[in-house]
C-alpha cells in the first residue's frame, strides 16, 4: 500500500478502512515480505525490557503473561530475581501450621 486513504490519519500504519489502524498480521506480512525478521526483533525487545525492568512490571505494561516475561528474564540472566512482586496472600485468621503444610 503506497498511499493511505486518509493522509491526516492519526495512525502510523492506517488500514484501507478510514479511521482504522492496519491489522498487526497484515503489517507483519508486509514487513516479512521485505525480509525483516519480526519475531527476532520482538523477542530481542522483550529481553531488553526484562533486563531494565522487573518481569512482572514488563508483563503488566505490555500485556504478556508473567510466566512469559519471567522465562525471558531467566534466559537473559536478569538481576531482578529478588524483586517483590506484590503483597503475598495472607493465611486465614486462626490458621495454624501442621506438619503436612
Amino acid at each position: 500500500m503506497n498511499t493511505a486513504t486518509n493522509r491526516d490519519s492519526r495512525w502510523l500504519f492506517p488500514s484501507r478502512r478510514a479511521g482504522q489502524p492496519m491489522h498487526s498480521r497484515t503489517l507483519s506480512d508486509l514487513i516479512n515480505a521485505l525480509g525483516v525478521p519480526t519475531r527476532q526483533g520482538r523477542v530481542g525487545a522483550l529481553h531488553q525490557h526484562v533486563l531494565e525492568l522487573p518481569a512482572p512490571v514488563v508483563a503488566e505494561a505490555l500485556g504478556y503473561h508473567h510466566h512469559t516475561t519471567t522465562r525471558a528474564a531467566t534466559q537473559v540472566a536478569a538481576t531482578w530475581g529478588r524483586y517483590a512482586t506484590g503483597p503475598r496472600p495472607r493465611k486465614p485468621a486462626g490458621w495454624t501450621p501442621t506438619r503436612d503444610s
